[in-house]
């Protein structure tokens, strides 16, 4: 696949997004107090890790498969600590995280949608969106957390 100026300037910053992402889920994972949201912390990290690789591999000029559709999905399962009683209780630390990582899976969420109205390879723009639909995942992993623990968003 041969990219545009264009496109190659929207794959730069989604790199940095990506990246920007990795580093925060990391060290949120290391702050976060209750050790079930540092496991969604990590889990989180772990895809946006593989995000990362497929952006590399389109800046390379190459459109991965993505194949095998959602099975690594966390959306359906069951949160961690869920159950009334952790519904009340919750840390200023652990809410702050959630909410700032909350942010910036919107953003990163609407910076893949610019980026798919932009390219003109279609194989590109449907990497593309099946990143975004992971991300608009995460945003649900991390609002579902905060629901379960009585965090408002």
């Amino acid at each position: 696949m041969k990219l545009t100026q264009k496109e190659s300037m929207l794959l730069q910053d989604l790199k940095t997004s990506e990246e920007i992402c990795i580093e925060k889920y990391g060290q949120y994972a290391q702050k976060a107090e209750d050790q079930a949201l540092a496991d969604l912390f990590l889990t989180i990290r772990t895809k946006e890790e593989e995000h990362l690789k497929t952006i590399n591999s389109l800046m390379d000029g190459t459109v991965p498969m993505m194949g095998g559709g959602q099975q690594n999905q966390q959306g359906g399962q069951s949160q961690p600590g869920d159950g009334k009683a952790a519904q009340k209780s919750h840390s200023k630390t652990d809410e702050y995280l959630l909410k700032d990582a909350l942010d910036t899976e919107k953003h990163v969420s609407s910076v893949y949608d610019t980026c798919i109205f932009e390219f003109t390879d279609p194989s590109a723009r449907q990497v593309l969106n099946h990143i975004q639909k992971e991300e608009q995942e995460h945003g649900q992993m991390l609002y579902d957390y905060m629901a379960c623990h009585g965090m408002t968003a």
